[in-house]
């Protein structure tokens, strides 16, 4: 009992600013498949004054790209795609100058596409979806650079990846992902988040610090797009996914082999990307930053450690802090 109390207490200690009346966060430490920190502090929702638990649900934005990736990868093995499709024979309304992307490329960042974000109406209060994302790409005869020649992080990239998940599966995307993944993996409160469509159990609220206080900024013009960051999950799930990501129950070795080597060097020369994931050295990881929410998984595959962070705030990103607790539980 004692090296896990201590650890806990360090992990206390360290998420001590997120306690209390505030937005707060959950943490996660596994060790061989067992929780050693399970732990949640402050609020998911402000309104109701409700505590955060391992059962709250956060927006997961960019951590949702691994998921996206394995949907993509599930599709390869059962035949219906292949990696090295033009990205132009699943959604031929692309414009030409998109005729050399794959599918690989999307995964990779290593498409050029450009990021719609940067083409959307910014007077518009309506949120896009994947499907629009491919409309305001019609629109762009043009890339960044020639495909597969160099990387920039896409989140053009990951939506069209859903949309191509679709046409090979014939399903909706959120419903592939509920079938084929968090099903299987008992992941019961996990769910790529439609307004209208789902609802998120357990949820949390996103929040930023403005005008001297925490105030609710849960949703922007681009949370409703799914392929890059529409995810809601907790801690909780989160280690039924690290579980699978370790056995072939739903990815076969080759396939995570492939999503976890590097395929690319990015913008930061001590990381590169496989698909879905951000790779430095022997650690695979990935954060996610979105309106009213950072969060980050960091996993250990050699030493069999994964630490999540699950925030609903805008700052700081938790990448830091995650690696702050590995190091205590690499040692402990």
């Amino acid at each position: 009992m004692k090296p896990h109390a201590t650890l806990q207490e360090g992990v206390d200690a360290l998420m001590r600013d997120y306690d209390g009346q505030v937005p707060g966060a959950s943490v996660l430490v596994l060790r061989d498949g067992k929780p050693v920190v399970r732990r949640s502090y402050g609020l998911a929702d402000l309104a109701s004054a409700t505590a955060a638990s391992p059962v709250t649900n956060y927006r997961l934005a960019s951590v949702s790209k691994q998921f996206t990736a394995a949907s993509i990868l599930l599709l390869a093995q059962d035949g219906r795609l292949r990696l090295d499709d033009p990205v132009r024979r699943w959604l031929p309304t692309l414009p030409d100058a998109a005729a050399a992307v794959t599918i690989r490329h999307l995964l990779t960042h290593t498409s050029g596409l450009v990021d719609y974000e940067d083409v959307m109406d910014p007077a518009s209060q309506v949120q896009v979806h994947d499907a629009d994302v491919l409309h305001l790409l019609e629109t762009q005869d043009r890339t960044y650079f020639t495909p597969g020649s160099d990387y920039r992080y896409s989140n053009s990239g990951y939506a069209l990846l859903s949309l191509i998940v679709e046409r090979a599966s014939g399903q909706r995307y959120a419903r592939f992902l509920h079938d084929r993944i968090f099903q299987p993996l008992g992941m019961d409160g996990t769910v790529a988040y439609e307004a209208g469509v789902s609802e998120v159990a357990h949820r949390a609220y996103g929040y930023s610090f403005e005008q001297g206080r925490w105030q609710r900024t849960d949703q922007s013009t681009t949370s409703a797009v799914l392929g890059d960051g529409g995810i809601y999950s907790s801690i909780d799930d989160l280690a039924r996914w690290d579980a699978a990501l370790y056995d072939e129950r739903l990815l076969r070795n080759e396939s995570l082999q492939a999503a976890f080597t590097p395929a690319t060097k990015t913008d930061d020369p001590d990381v590169q990307y496989g698909y879905g994931w951000r790779i430095t050295g022997e650690t695979l990881w990935h954060s996610g930053e979105t309106i009213g929410f950072r969060n980050v998984i960091v996993r250990y595959p050699k030493q069999h450690v994964t630490v999540i962070v699950l925030t609903n705030r805008d700052d700081p990103e938790p990448y830091a802090l995650a690696k702050q607790i590995a190091g205590l539980a690499l040692k402990d």
